[in-house]
Order: structure tokens, then sequence, then C-alpha cells
């Protein structure tokens, strides 16, 4: 499998979809603030999905915020959101900015250390609006993060930095899957915020 070494702001995938990596976009010194608002401000909750037609409940834990009048459904749950804090709308308004996309709902995932993670999957609900943008900004422990093709299985990973920007869009939901594996050699929590804009 690839890692991926090509410029910031290029995609990373050959064909079938565009996945871009603005790398770090904020200072140490802010992602340390962020991190611990974020850790101390949200109500996080673990969260629960459907496997083979039994409700599990995950060691890492979920929080989701949207504009109002927006739900969430996926795994065979519905999720009310939460309202916007002030911190998350100014991350979504970066995110907006360096992508150049809008966003209406947040999903964050808060990592305990790299013996959580999740298996591969795409992000193709049908709440979502087919085709456009995800911005996943991360803080914390750096992390591997693969994609892999559904039909040829042709792999390609990256190290999502403390305090970096991934954009997914266009047809990758389609054709990609993507992880976030486990890692006993990753000791310390990160916190995941996936912007995404809702039907």
């Amino acid at each position: 499998m690839e890692l991926f070494e090509r410029p910031q702001d290029e995609n990373m995938l050959p064909f079938g979809g565009v996945a871009k990596c603005f790398g770090k976009i904020f200072t140490d010194e802010l992602c340390r603030s962020y991190f611990e608002e974020l850790e101390g401000s949200i109500e996080w909750r673990h969260d629960e999905v459907m496997m083979f037609g039994k409700c599990i409940t995950t060691a890492r834990r979920v929080a989701w915020v949207a504009d109002e009048g927006l739900s969430y459904a996926y795994s065979g749950r519905s999720k009310q959101p939460a309202g916007w804090t002030e911190l998350l709308l100014g991350l979504r308004g970066k995110c907006q900015v360096m992508t150049g996309a809008m966003y209406n709902s947040c999903l964050l995932n808060f990592y305990h250390s790299g013996g959580e993670g999740m298996g591969w999957h795409s992000d193709d609900e049908k709440s979502i609006v087919p085709g456009s943008s995800i911005a996943c900004l991360s803080f914390g422990a750096e992390r591997k993060f693969s994609f892999r093709h559904k039909d040829t299985r042709e792999g390609v990973s990256l190290l999502l930095e403390n305090g970096s920007l991934l954009e997914m869009k266009g047809a990758i939901q389609e054709n990609w899957q993507h992880q976030l594996p486990k890692s006993k050699r990753v000791l310390g929590p990160r916190i995941s915020l996936t912007f995404r804009l809702m039907r």
C-alpha cells in the first residue's frame, strides 16, 4: 500500500474520487487549546452500531452537532444533533475557507489511544449529499489513515498529524473505502471532527 508523500492539496487517489490533504493548518499551541476545549466541553457518548444483527457499543466516544432540523442515521441508528459551540462554528468556518465547500453538520470521534480505530467503510449514507465535500480535522495523536478501492483493492495511506485537514469529495464514497487502523504504538488520544453536508 502506497504511503502518500506527494505535495499537499493534491489529489492522492489515482482515480474514482478526490482526497486532498492540506497538512497541518494550526499551530501546536492552538492544537493543544482546541483539543482541551473539545475534550472538556463536548458531551461525549459511546457509540452504538448494528453489526451482524446485534447492537455493539464502541470503545470510542462520539458526538454529533448540526444545524437545526437535521437528523442523521447510520448503522441502523438515528441520531439527533446537539447545537453548535462557538469553537465548532469557528473550526467549520476555517474548513469552509480552506475547501471552498459548505457544511451543516459535524460528527466528532474521540479515540482514547491507538487501541481504538475504525474499520473499512464508506461515508455513503443516504442522508449525506452525494459527492459533497467531507472535511476531517485531526487533533491529538498522529494516526495512519488508509484508502482502499472497492474493486481493484488498490490502496493509499497517509499520516494524519495533529492539526491537519483532510478533504474527501466527488465519487470517492462510491468507489473507495477508508479506515483508521488500530496501532499499539499510539498511546495518546485523538479527536477527529468530520464536517459534512447533510440533506
